[in-house]
């Protein structure tokens, strides 16, 4: 039997006192409110009475955090998977408030359709559903988990559905440890179900 259903689950809440974008940069650990939130994540997944058999993640500590509940409730070891990375941004380690009113960072800012700040959204949509390619085919059976971050998952969400991958940053619909879930039918995937099991959490910091 082939794999039944993928779920791509945001990280928790960040410890980010200093409020900056904290993209690749490393130590950016969950904050307990985070932790929970991550517990709730992979007990919404339990809820279902889905059998998860393939725990992917994220290299940056945030996703792997989020993932350790899933470890908990499903005896799996997350394989660490680059192409589910958070993109890559110029304004990475700043207070965004600050750095848009700079004048200098104003040339980041000339192609919102790439967009200009960071990586391409077509070279993200294109490194992630390669993961999941990827995670289907090597899986027999069950469903798949894989946490990620909020840009990845969202491109992905629009680039499924056919939609233009240039939107505004502010309004994706991917809450922290959100669950988007996704089935393959031959060679398209559909996206089949959106939740947010946890409730509240600071979402700040995000590329």
């Amino acid at each position: 039997m082939p794999a039944e259903r993928l779920h791509l689950v945001r990280h928790g809440e960040v410890h980010n006192p200093e409020r900056v974008l904290y993209g690749r940069l490393p130590h950016y650990r969950l904050s307990d409110e985070g932790r929970r939130m991550a517990r709730s994540a992979a007990e919404h997944i339990a809820g279902l009475g889905r059998r998860v058999s393939s725990l992917r993640s994220s290299p940056l500590q945030r996703a792997q955090e989020s993932a350790e509940p899933f470890t908990e409730l499903f005896g799996l070891e997350p394989v660490i998977d680059e192409r589910v990375i958070e993109p890559t941004n110029v304004f990475e380690g700043k207070q965004m408030s600050r750095a848009l009113r700079d004048p200098r960072n104003w040339w980041h800012l000339r192609r919102p359709s790439v967009p200009s700040w960071g990586e391409p959204y077509r070279e993200i949509a294109a490194r992630v559903e390669d993961a999941m390619n990827a995670a289907w085919h090597e899986t027999d059976s069950g469903d798949i988990v894989i946490v990620s971050h909020q840009a990845p998952i969202w491109i992905t969400h629009l680039h499924v559905a056919g939609l233009r991958l240039q939107h505004d940053p502010r309004t994706r619909r991917c809450a922290l440890s959100s669950v988007t879930t996704f089935e393959r039918v031959g060679d398209v995937w559909r996206e089949v179900d959106y939740a947010e099991p946890a409730a509240a959490g600071i979402d700040l910091g995000a590329v």
